[in-house]
């Protein structure tokens, strides 16, 4: 199997994740930063700490990558919710080692 080389700011938000560790993944996130999960927007600090505890924290998710390329994540996710394990797009915007917009959705 190959190896699959992550930017610095997805292994911390996979690893984080992976951890679930709620402070960690908000620090993954820059000032600003927006995530667009399940057609809604979060937006700044305060929503995206909502977001990271209500999908990826309470649920337990893990991740499993099984692509990475142009910003582009491709992982399994499994955790306490029904159906998993699912695949997912992450699609990332970096800046400076941190996560300023994030967009997910199924593959």
């Amino acid at each position: 199997m190959n190896e699959i080389t992550l930017s610095k700011a997805v292994d911390s938000f996979i690893t984080a994740t992976n951890a679930h560790d709620a402070e960690a993944l908000a620090a993954v996130f820059g000032e600003g930063a927006s995530v667009h999960d399940d057609g809604k927007t979060w937006a700044g600090e305060a929503e995206i700490r909502e977001w990271v505890q209500g999908h990826l924290i309470n649920p337990k998710v893990v991740l499993t990558p099984t692509s990475f390329a142009d910003d582009r994540l491709v992982a399994s996710g499994d955790g306490d919710f029904p159906g998993g394990p699912l695949s997912f797009a992450f699609v990332f915007d970096i800046k400076d080692d941190q996560v300023i917009d994030l967009a997910i959705e199924p593959v």
